[in-house]
């Protein structure tokens, strides 16, 4: 059975910390795997919570990728997409409100999807914020309580990740 998590429970777990590690940028570097490039990073967030952050994008198509944030509901396998950054490559419909769009996007996990039966983060909205996978990845960063690991050469991440 699909655990579901109220927006309380989603909030929460968005906002918590998540200190990445010293070497993260070289543990993110997509690599390729039948038709796109993929890579995973697992951790634990400052209160414990296990994430998964998932970063794909096709070798044929520039637009046509997602970055995700994913938790691990304890004591199972599941991964819960609380977050996931999509490219322009397909057109998306919000099931409740009756909306589509054919733009870059951002999905958000919410409990009204949940009740309905729909993926937990069908919900999305269009974004002028990112325009390319890099961006993507940097915009998640930022918006998801990521905390960059100490950088001798300044503030250079802290730059990349406003908004």
């Amino acid at each position: 059975m699909a655990v579901i998590l109220s927006d309380e429970e989603i909030a929460r777990l968005i906002q918590e910390k998540k200190p990445l590690p010293q070497d993260y940028r070289a543990r993110i570097q997509v690599r390729p795997k039948r038709g796109h490039k993929e890579r995973e990073l697992d951790f634990y967030g400052g209160a414990g919570s296990e994430f998964r952050l998932i970063l794909r994008q096709s070798v044929f198509n520039p637009l046509d990728f997602s970055v995700i944030l994913a938790y691990r509901v304890p004591k199972s396998n599941q991964l819960f997409r609380l977050r996931r950054y999509n490219g322009k490559s397909h057109e998306h419909t919000n099931r409740i409100e009756g909306n589509k769009f054919y733009d870059f996007h951002i999905h958000y996990a919410t409990e009204r999807y949940q009740d309905i039966g729909a993926r937990e983060d069908t919900y999305a909205e269009t974004t002028d914020r990112f325009a390319d996978f890099q961006q993507a990845i940097i915009c998640m960063l930022s918006d998801c309580g990521f905390e960059s690991p100490f950088d001798p050469q300044g503030k250079l991440f802290e730059e990349e990740m406003k908004p």
